[in-house]
């Protein structure tokens, strides 16, 4: 099989430009996959999850033995803190965005919100998904990763 491991290299450094929350969220909301951050056991877990934006709220699904469901269904009022991160970065010219949001996450549990959770997100994987986690920001960080040239000159 033919192929190079070799990381591509680019001809021009990258420059990082911090982002609002306002837009951060938006990009977010602009891709399905992503990945939750919680804790299990004392130590970091992570999970590659698809969600869907629910007015600032992030919703994905979970089934009945999933570590974040029990997580989440033990938390007391606000719920569990965790991290959720998503990203599209070109991985030849390394232009892109990644974003991280931090808050508390808790089992949807009213039936009529879990219903319209399940209705607005179909899961990947081929399982069972009756419970729905909803992801509430507190702090909502996200970069651009772009050229200099894509860098607007500040006004002066």
């Amino acid at each position: 099989m033919a192929g190079s491991n070799a990381p591509a290299v680019c001809a021009e450094p990258r420059r990082r430009v911090e982002l609002d929350s306002g837009e951060a969220l938006r990009l977010l909301g602009s891709v399905s996959l992503g990945r939750i951050v919680f804790t299990r056991h004392a130590l970091p877990t992570v999970r590659p999850v698809n969600h869907v934006l629910d007015g600032d709220d992030i919703v994905i699904r979970t089934h009945e033995g999933a570590a974040l469901t029990s997580r989440t269904r033990q938390a007391g009022s606000p719920g569990v803190v965790v991290a959720y991160e998503a990203d599209d970065i070109d991985p030849d010219t390394h232009l892109g965005w990644s974003v991280v949001v931090t808050g508390y996450a808790h089992l949807v549990t009213d039936a009529r919100d879990l219903a319209r959770c399940q209705g607005m997100l179909r899961p990947w994987v081929h399982q069972t998904m009756d419970h729905a986690v909803r992801i509430r920001p507190d702090l909502v960080t996200g970069f651009l990763l772009t050229t200099a040239d894509d860098i607007a000159p500040a006004d002066g």
